[in-house]
Order: structure tokens, then sequence, then C-alpha cells
């Protein structure tokens, strides 16, 4: 799906407000990763409190930085997940990266915006929109923490032995910057997150240095994190557009921006939504490092042509590419905060349905409905593959 067609941000914001809709499969791994040792590993239940796993939070301010061309802030903050016992030798780091999404919990801008829509008031619509996509959030208003949403996914991974960072890019979110731009910033934070930890790692040192704080109490927690993370072995997931911002920054043409020292060796695009109008397409070509891709068939806001894209950035690579379309799983659902469940604001079921299929779905205008995953299962596939391949592509330094 094009999120980049329609003439104004918050006219694009809206559409895709309007288009959300107000089981448990067999768990699936994608053929091209059965046969390989890391598949062997099936994951207990994501909702089950990993054992022998810490988790802290950072955060260095809401304007930690401003984007270039347009002064728009953006913070640095993020949620860590790793094994409490860290041992001697350097852990691989797997990066996280969460798409577009309302960044603030305003509860009274949520009702105004989906009663202006029920309306037709635009004008109402549009100022309700952009009150839950502003940044810093008003006084009084929380921030959404979309980097928590793949907590279960961080848990399970630093169960294997990886350190894996979930970064909050809500200033993105908020900001002006659409289609490639977009992908270029996410990218940039990845890479100012990576030479954060790529200096934590070799001294100490650095804006991270004492900036920990348990991630359950919020009280300040020390880790010795240096010489424990592998930067030479990184791993990048990005969902929705951060799928775009992980391809773009592993892309040959970026590789060049990357800090010293690091070394992206997988990257897996989670219901990535790219700019497919895009006519550059080098800018997010491919080569030499591993890709994998994932689509739900009930997916409200990524269409089928993500897969195609995905392939045809990697389709003069030497390295591995796996992509795979999981029957009956949405776009929502891989991040616990924008599913229903948890209750937060703008969480919602975005899977297309019919009054003729109940407790099927297909994605908008399809005709194919499959059994709709619940969203602990639908979360079980995505860690079953994400472990998978990581596994395969980190484990070996």
């Amino acid at each position: 799906m094009n999120h980049d067609a329609t003439p104004t941000a918050a006219r694009r914001r809206l559409i895709r407000a309007r288009t959300l809709a107000v089981s448990t499969a067999a768990l699936l791994v994608p053929q091209a990763l059965a046969g390989s040792a890391a598949a062997a590993a099936t994951p207990d239940a994501p909702t089950r409190r990993a054992e022998g796993v810490a988790a802290v939070t950072y955060d260095l301010g809401d304007q930690a930085y401003r984007l270039p061309g347009t002064g728009e802030p953006v913070e640095i903050a993020g949620t860590v997940h790793y094994p409490k016992d860290l041992g001697s030798t350097p852990r691989p780091l797997v990066v996280q990266l969460h798409g577009l999404h309302e960044t603030c919990a305003d509860r009274d801008a949520e009702a105004a915006r989906d009663a202006a829509v029920r309306a037709g008031d635009w004008a109402a619509a549009d100022a309700a929109d952009r009150k839950l996509y502003s940044w810093p959030c008003a006084p009084g208003i929380r921030p959404l923490a979309n980097d928590r949403g793949y907590d279960y996914l961080g848990e399970e991974l630093a169960r294997r032995g990886f350190v894996v960072v979930s970064v909050r890019a809500n200033g993105i979110n908020a900001a002006s910057l659409w289609g490639d731009d977009n992908a270029s910033a996410r990218a940039d934070l990845i890479n100012k997150h990576l030479a954060l930890w790529q200096r934590l790692s070799a001294s100490g040192r650095g804006g991270l240095a004492g900036a920990f704080r348990d991630a359950a109490t919020g009280k300040p927690r020390a880790v010795d994190f240096r010489h424990r993370v592998d930067l030479n072995r990184v791993g990048t997931m990005g969902h929705s557009r951060g799928g775009a911002g992980v391809t773009w920054q592993a892309a040959d043409r970026h590789k060049a921006q990357w800090p010293a020292g690091v070394k992206v060796r997988a990257v897996l695009a989670l219901a990535p939504a790219y700019n497919v109008m895009t006519e550059d397409m080098t800018a997010y070509e491919i080569t030499g490092t591993p890709m994998s891709v994932i689509r739900g068939s009930c997916d409200g806001q990524v269409g089928p042509d993500a897969l195609s894209f995905a392939a045809d950035a990697t389709a003069r690579s030497t390295a591995g590419f796996h992509s795979a379309e999981i029957p009956g799983a949405n776009h929502n659902y891989f991040n616990t905060r924008w599913s229903p469940e948890s209750g937060e604001v703008a969480a919602r079921d975005d899977a297309s349905h019919d009054d003729a299929h109940p407790g099927r779905c297909t994605d908008p205008g399809g005709s194919t409905f499959h059994p709709q995953l619940t969203e602990a299962a639908q979360r079980g596939i995505g860690v079953a593959h994400a472990v998978a391949f990581f596994r395969r592509y980190l484990d070996r330094p």
C-alpha cells in the first residue's frame, strides 16, 4: 500500500485512520529456513514471562536531535532486552524499529477524530489528528510507547542470547517527511543508536553510560555492557514504515553511513510499508546482506506489493532472501500497543471482514478469506520466523 499518494500529511493519516476496521494457526517458518538448525528451536509462547532475561530503557530526551532540513525534533529512546548473564563473549545485537502510528495517547482527540470521520467533518478530523501525531506531546498527555510493542519478541531473542534494542521513532512519525525521505530519516535514527551502542560496548562511555532504567519500575539500573555487544553481528527488524527504514539502512548505497565498527548481517522487514511509487530502486538495493520479508494475508495497511518490492530490492543479491505471507495475519497485531487487547489509544484490528465469512478476514478489496489469527497466535508465528532468521545469520561470528 502506498501511503504517499495523497496531497497532505494530515490527509494521508486521515485516510489511514478511516481504513482501519472498528483460530490459532500452526507455527509457520518459511521453507527456506525450515532446514536450518535455527528452525529446530521452537520458541515458547511469547506471552510467558521470559526466564533469565532483563529489560531496561533509556531516554536521552524528546528533542535529542533535529531532522536535517525541517528542524523537527526527534527523540533518542529505546527499550533493551538482554540475558541477565551476559557472560564474557560479546553477543549479537538486534535493533527493532516500529512504523507509522499515533504518537500521543490523547483519548479526547481520538474520540473527536472518530466522531468527525463519521460526520464527514474533515477539518475537525484533521485538527484531532494533529494532536494524535504531535511531538513532543502536549503537557499532561502521555507519549505512546510504540517501541514497547515488540517486548515479546525482544524477550524471546534475549532468551536465545541476543541483546535487543527497540528504538522509539515518535518524532519521525509526527514529522513532515514522507516517502524516501522518511525511510532515510528512520535509517539515520538506527545509525545514531548503533553509534551509541558501539561506544558503550567499546569503552563503557558515551550517551548511554548511566542512562539505563529498569523497564518495570523506572528506577536507575547499572548494566555493564562493555565488551558484551558484538557490533560486527547486527540484525535489524523494521515493522511497517520501519520496514522501509531497515531496508534503506542496509542498502548498498547507504552502507557508508553505518557507524565505524558496525556491520549489519541480517535484515527482517515485517509487513513493510514502502513507497511503491519510487522510481529509484537503487536506493533500496541490497546485494550482500541476507533479508527476510513477511506480510499477513489480512493486512489492512500494506498490500502484496510489499513482498515484490523486497524481492526487487534483493534481485541481484548473493545472500539469502526469504519471503512469506502468513494466512490470517493482519498488520497491527505484530505490535502489542497497536492491538485491541492492549486497550491503548488508536489500537485496532485493521483486517477486512465480511458478515458472510464470520471469523475470517482478508485484505482491503480481497476475495480470499482465511481464519483470522488471534493476537497471540500471530505473534507466535512472527517470533518463530524472527528467531530462526536471526539465529541462522547472527549466531556465528
